[in-house]
């Protein structure tokens, strides 16, 4: 049985391998290499486990190095083809429209050279989309594949190969019927009606979230407590929803085997269904299915085989569900359990002399805890950015009320098919236990150093030196357990001390924060902190990264915030940033006033302001009034001893030239481009008048706007200005 384990672990290493960047002229030397490998081990399996083990990862790795080669040239091709270009196309949605940030949009099914494809239809307007429902218009297509101009592991590990954007007009012809296949969409539309009517206001985004995994409806503050406080999972729909769900099947059928079969089997399914079989709970659901058949047909169920065949169908049936978050966390979590959850449970249970139910439960629940972060951790550090250090404290007072929780919930949905008023009723009970798990997420996410950040470079070598240390007890013949929380406690505290020093060591730092398309900007002098701007691609990662990088160098409250002008891109994510880290002032182009608002006082510039500290000054000036957002852009000049530096916000050469004409503007050592790099902005006279040296530019990757424009690069070229990106370099660090 455990060869199947080997055999998995080679195909997802080739399926990784290939879906992250293995030159195609590699793959077939690869599968050669691989085969000849296997072959050989096959022929010296004699010699030992680790041979035949070796032998069937090697054959895993060359199936899958094939088959992620003919599942790209058989279905992936007529979509990569597509990218980058604009023309006409049918699609059937799949589920209903939702609202964007810039219009609308449609989960929905296009057929390309015979074959059907999952595709996401983005509209110019909020647009009344239904299951079954056809749309027919002009669209500017985007492949999300590897390979194409802007890739994307989210729309990969979903299956979602095509983006369509609209252009020109659209028809939407309303179906007569909805489709079979659209049958989970309308189901869970019909759920969420349930919770909605059922749940009083305060709670029904968590139920929502825990029971469907729509986490859409939850505050930024809630979704940002449950992260901080390690329990984020409850709200993703995982293993542990499933393994709830069979717990209650079970229940009901008296855990007479076939009868549980019988009836979980298809609940499994329905349930994967509605939440949309992302990968967590499709491997769920799959290993918990083999579960019940080897109790069916009595036959021993070894966890690390089945673990094993739900990932290797999810990759053959989605090579790419490799590149899945949810995936990556999923498998992880129960390979560490797997792993680790036995030793820890019996050292912990050996520190109690007669350890009882309330102590059994106590090791049971910290043992798999620890035991799922153990490969968690590193993954949600590298894709999130945080550690979460008080996690276990949070499951060990959450996670018994989460069955009770999600039973409710279950059992809420079922009785308003007989009684609207009974299911109300169980919905107001079922809310004080979820108001008891918001309340502990809050306020363990507000402890000091309840996570930390790894945009800090001292907080990631940390982890990297937890995980050296842990690598060394496992292999130590004598393992102190002591010793290695020691030297983790240690080594987190010079992590934190250099982390918090360090910005202190330079006399003037700004900082792009890579934000996509939109702008983010920390100044700092003098230990002084001031940001400009807060937005992006996305609101609340834009006030994520921010609020990150600023608690991970121990800034909790900054000296101001500018926002240049209301735009989206520039002043979206400045709410949500504000909900983790305070700040005196605010200052927002317009009419001088000042204001308080919620311990923080409001300025409306019209005018120049300066501020001073030490030998730094700021200067803020005031808009220019000539009906554009964009020209009446706030402009920053940041005049410290060791550097100067000037910011435009969104203004074009009409508004710079004003400034030049109200203003003298010094020459300065940075100038971070107008307008993302639009051609009309910075223009030749704001160049002639501060000789900047260095040009920074927040612009996203391929952005629709062709920002940067390859006029404003050849213009910063011939005044012989060193340019920096953050679509090429990431966040860009500069020291004065």
């Amino acid at each position: 049985m455990r060869k199947l384990m080997w055999f998995a672990i080679g195909f997802g290493i080739a399926c990784g391998l290939c879906a992250y960047g293995l030159p195609a002229g590699w793959v077939l030397p690869g599968i050669g290499i691989c085969g000849a490998l296997a072959a050989g081990a096959a022929l010296l399996s004699r010699k030992g486990k680790s041979i035949r083990r070796a032998a069937m990862a090697c054959l895993g790795c060359a199936v899958g190095l094939g088959w992620f080669l003919a599942f790209s040239a058989w279905y992936l091709f007529p979509v990569s083809a597509l990218d980058g270009t604009e023309g006409e196309a049918v699609f059937t949605a799949s589920d209903y429209g939702y609202e964007t940030e810039y219009g609308g949009a449609v989960e929905g099914i296009v057929v390309l050279s015979g074959k059907p494809y999952p595709a996401r239809v983005y509209f110019q307007e909020d647009r009344e989309v239904s299951p079954g429902d056809t749309i027919t218009g002009t669209f500017r297509f985007r492949a999300t594949t590897p390979g194409s101009s802007n890739p994307s592991a989210y729309y990969q590990g979903k299956g979602v190969f095509l983006l369509a954007y609209q252009r020109g007009e659209t028809e939407v012809q309303e179906a007569e019927a909805v489709p079979g296949w659209c049958s989970a969409a309308v189901l869970r539309a019909r759920i969420k009606g349930i919770l909605e009517s059922c749940f009083p206001e305060d709670v029904e985004s968590f139920t929502r979230a825990l029971l469907l995994g729509d986490s859409s409806g939850l505050a930024y503050e809630t979704d940002t407590a449950f992260k901080l406080s390690g329990i984020r999972h409850i709200i993703a729909v995982s293993g542990l929803h499933v393994s709830i769900l069979y717990g209650l099947v079970s229940v009901v059928t008296g855990k007479k085997r076939f009868l549980t079969a019988l009836l979980g089997l298809p609940v499994l399914v329905l349930f994967a269904a509605v939440a949309g079989f992302t990968p967590s709970v499709t491997r769920a659901c799959i290993m918990v299915g083999l579960t019940m058949l080897a109790a069916v047909f009595q036959r021993e169920y070894d966890p690390p085989t089945a673990l094993a065949f739900a990932c290797l169908v999810m990759l053959a049936g989605n090579p790419l569900t490799v590149t899945s978050v949810s995936f990556q966390l999923s498998a992880g979590c129960v390979a560490g359990i797997l792993l680790f959850r036995k030793p820890i449970h019996g050292w912990l249970k050996g520190k109690f002399r007669k350890p009882g139910r309330v102590q059994g439960w106590f090791c049971t629940c910290v043992s798999v805890t620890l035991s799922a972060m153990s490969l968690t951790t590193p993954l949600s550090a590298y894709y999130f950015g945080t550690v979460s250090l008080i996690g276990v404290v949070t499951n060990l007072l959450t996670l018994w009320v989460v069955t009770l929780i999600f039973g409710g919930i279950l059992l809420t949905c079922l009785l308003s098919l007989l009684s609207g008023t009974a299911a109300a009723a169980v919905g107001w009970a079922v809310a004080w236990p979820i108001r008891y798990v918001l309340a502990v997420a809050k306020t363990l996410a507000k402890f000091p150093l309840a996570a930390v950040y790894t945009r800090s470079a001292y907080i990631a070598a940390w982890l990297v030196f937890c995980y050296l240390l842990l690598a060394v007890f496992l292999l130590s013949k004598k393992r102190r357990p002591g010793i290695l929380g020691c030297c983790a406690a240690l080594g987190l505290c010079l992590a934190l001390l250099a982390s918090w020093a360090e910005p202190l060591t330079d006399g003037t730092r700004i900082t792009v924060l890579d934000v996509g398309q939109g702008q983010c900007i920390l100044l700092q002098s003098q230990g002084k902190t001031f940001l400009v701007d807060c937005g992006g691609d996305s609101d609340e990662a834009a006030a994520d990264l921010a609020a990150e990088t600023l608690l991970s160098h121990g800034i909790s409250r900054l000296d101001g915030v500018i926002l240049t002008h209301g735009d989206r891109d520039h002043a979206g994510g400045a709410e949500y940033l504000l909900t983790r880290v305070g700040t005196d002032r605010l200052f927002l182009p317009g009419t001088k006033e000042t204001a308080d608002s919620e311990n923080v006082t409001v300025l409306r510039v019209g005018e120049t302001v300066r501020l001073s500290f030490g030998t730094a000054e700021l200067t803020i000036f005031g808009p220019v009034y000539n009906g554009s957002s964009n020209e009446n852009s706030l402009c920053v000049l940041f005049d410290t001893e060791n550097c100067d530096i000037l910011i435009t916000g969104d203004r074009s050469g009409f508004g710079e030239r004003a400034l030049l004409r109200t203003n003298a503007l010094p020459e300065v050592d940075v100038l971070v481009a107008g307008h993302h790099g639009a051609e009309d902005s910075t223009c030749a006279e704001l160049l002639e008048a501060v000789r900047p040296e260095v040009v920074l530019i927040s612009v996203g990757e391929a952005n629709i706007y062709g920002h940067p424009a390859p006029e404003l690069l050849q213009r910063l070229e011939e005044f012989g200005c060193t340019v920096y990106r953050t679509d090429q370099c990431g966040t860009i660090l500069y020291r004065g």
